[in-house]
């Protein structure tokens, strides 16, 4: 094990400056206090090349690395196409296909995104475990990102909650949207205690959503969003209270003869890479059934 080369396994630090200790030196690194007590306590966590205390004074030139054992996985590989935007040590970000559920649940414990990353794992020796970044409703299509490591996940995890990412969405609702250009800032809470719908209340939970008419039709229009919350359902109550529903959303509009889900694709997620910390783009093209549904309100 090489512990100065980077691999899935291991991340390596350049100390570039003195009179940190090792424990706060990692904290600046933004690695979390949990990651960092199981990586210490497995003796993980490494000084040149040696297992070191954590209140070990560092010097400029040092080269601090930690090492993320492998992992068994429990999810059942299944044999499924993926489409992969990008891909390296930490991450794998996908294209997410319409109709296709991401997690295993009670009801689904096949077929799932989950399955077919699982058998991608363990075609290519990636001995970790699924970690998904962001979530995205089961009929939305669009970019998702998994991360290999506990290392990535936990630095995206902090990215999302912190609402430092930058998300873009395509949507094509009903109606002819007036304004070129508005926010949404209504809180968002739940419909009834037991319901998954939810509705824009002001006991909810803040949200913000961005929208850009990208083109008008005679009695639908489509939609650049960008949220900079991320409440569950967000756009799709957001645009439901404004009055112009996502076309096909059975839960808050109805359902659509001409594509069998909501028309709402991620198409652009901007984020500081966990290892570099530099920004990265992702960008997933709009999937056919929502041309088909654009060609259509064109009278194409």
């Amino acid at each position: 094990m090489n512990l100065f080369k980077e691999s899935e396994n291991i991340i390596v630090f350049n100390v570039e400056k003195e009179s940190l200790n090792l424990e706060k030196f990692l904290f600046e690194q933004d690695l979390s206090r949990r990651l960092f007590t199981k990586l210490y306590r497995n003796k993980h966590i490494y000084v040149n090349g040696k297992f070191q205390r954590k209140d070990l004074p560092l010097h400029v030139g040092d080269i601090v690395s930690i090492y993320m054992e492998d992992e068994e996985q429990n999810i059942e590989p299944e044999n499924i196409a993926l489409d992969i935007i990008y891909e390296d040590f930490d991450l794998l970000v996908l294209n997410k296909k319409p109709n296709m559920v991401v997690h295993l649940t009670k009801s689904h414990q096949k077929n799932t995104l989950s399955n077919g990353i699982a058998k991608y794992f363990m075609d290519k020796g990636i001995k970790k475990k699924i970690r998904f970044v962001n979530r995205l409703d089961m009929d939305t299509t669009g970019v998702l990102v998994v991360a290999k490591n506990p290392f990535a996940h936990q630095q995206l995890a902090l990215q999302f909650e912190e609402n430092t990412v930058e998300k873009k969405y395509k949507a094509i609702v009903s109606g002819v949207v007036e304004k070129d250009m508005d926010y949404i800032d209504v809180p968002i809470g739940r419909e009834e205690e037991k319901s998954i719908r939810k509705v824009a209340t002001e006991n909810g939970q803040e949200a913000l959503t961005k929208y850009s008419v990208i083109e008008r039709y005679k009695d639908a229009t489509l939609l650049d969003v960008q949220i900079f919350t991320g409440r569950s359902h967000q756009i799709r109550v957001h645009l439901y209270h404004i009055g112009h529903p996502i076309i096909g959303d059975s839960l808050y509009n109805e359902k659509s003869p001409y594509i069998n889900r909501q028309a709402l694709h991620s198409y652009y997620l901007k984020v500081k890479h966990p290892r570099t910390k530099k920004s990265i783009e992702f960008i997933a093209p709009l999937p056919s059934d929502m041309e088909e549904l654009i060609n259509h309100l064109k009278g194409k």
